[in-house]
């Protein structure tokens, strides 16, 4: 081969991650129950090995797998799901369209190879039947409720209590009968419902989401010493929540990650502000200590 080296460093490149892919995809499929999401994921991982022939047919030279990108992309499979991870995968490899370019000037295999993964690839994620998508509506219920409800009402109880184990008693308190009667809704609500979803497993999604942010709002009342400090740290991981979640929904659903974010962000702490007033309000008007 005459290439630079340059040249021949992007094409080991590529052919390094065509071999990751495959075995990413392999093990992906080897690990899904779904038999229709296997062979989805199987063929994918067949074509990533035919691109991984042509260019070492190219190269003239074996190369082996990121392994540390196999077991990150495996692991996060295992987590957060299928479409999730893939679409991650995704928006990690926008890189590749330049550096297909690049090659494309000295190799015409670039130009179809890249062509049959941005087509044939994306057809085949959209067959990907995941049930946590299903019921991303149900987590959301929870999640937005959780947020909106209970950060309001820990802002309320931190100037109106003044105590912070007796705040977090409380909002652990309300946050189970909330959970509960959201649940509840939910389960009537998906009944009622023409579609796919199971009533029982939507409730669950919801709860579950629910009970499990309010766990981690009422944390910072039961280890920190002061309580205007703990309701900063409640805002704050009020907001890593939202954050974290909206990424999860606007990589696996492709949804716009600024608007949603900053949607549920702003309803949440204006909320929160509000109770605060109120709780300041109240204390002052009944005139309880406690």
């Amino acid at each position: 081969m005459n290439q630079d080296h340059g040249l021949r460093s992007r094409l080991l490149e590529r052919q390094r991650d065509e071999i990751t892919e495959y075995h990413i995809y392999r093990r992906l499929a080897d690990m899904t129950g779904d038999e229709a999401n296997r062979r989805t994921l199987q063929e994918i991982a067949d074509m990533e090995r035919r691109h991984y022939e042509i260019w070492r047919a190219v190269s003239g030279q074996e190369v082996r797998p990121q392994r540390l990108k196999v077991w990150f992309y495996t692991l996060l499979g295992r987590l957060l799901g299928l479409t999730f991870t893939l679409r991650l995968m995704e928006l990690s490899e926008e890189k590749s369209q330049a550096l297909y370019r690049q090659l494309a000037e000295h190799f015409p295999q670039a130009e179809e190879v890249y062509r049959e993964e941005s087509e044939h690839e994306e057809t085949l994620i959209l067959l990907l039947n995941e049930q946590v998508l299903e019921y991303v509506s149900s987590v959301v219920l929870g999640l937005n409720d959780a947020l909106v409800e209970l950060t309001g009402a820990l802002a309320g109880l931190t100037l109106a209590l003044r105590n912070g184990p007796l705040i977090a008693l409380t909002g652990l308190i309300t946050g189970i009968a909330a959970a509960l009667s959201m649940a509840a809704s939910e389960y009537l609500s998906t009944k009622a419902e023409v579609g796919n979803k199971h009533p029982v497993r939507a409730a669950a999604y919801t709860g579950v989401a629910y009970i499990l942010t309010v766990v981690v709002l009422i944390s910072p009342y039961l280890v920190l010493p002061n309580y205007f400090l703990s309701l900063g740290v409640t805002l704050l991981l009020a907001v890593l929540i939202i954050a974290v979640f909206n990424f999860y929904v606007s990589v696996a659903k492709q949804e716009d990650f600024r608007r949603s974010f900053l949607e549920m962000t702003l309803l949440s702490l204006s909320v929160a502000v509000f109770s605060f007033g109120v709780g300041h309000v109240l204390r002052a008007l009944f005139g309880i200590e406690v």
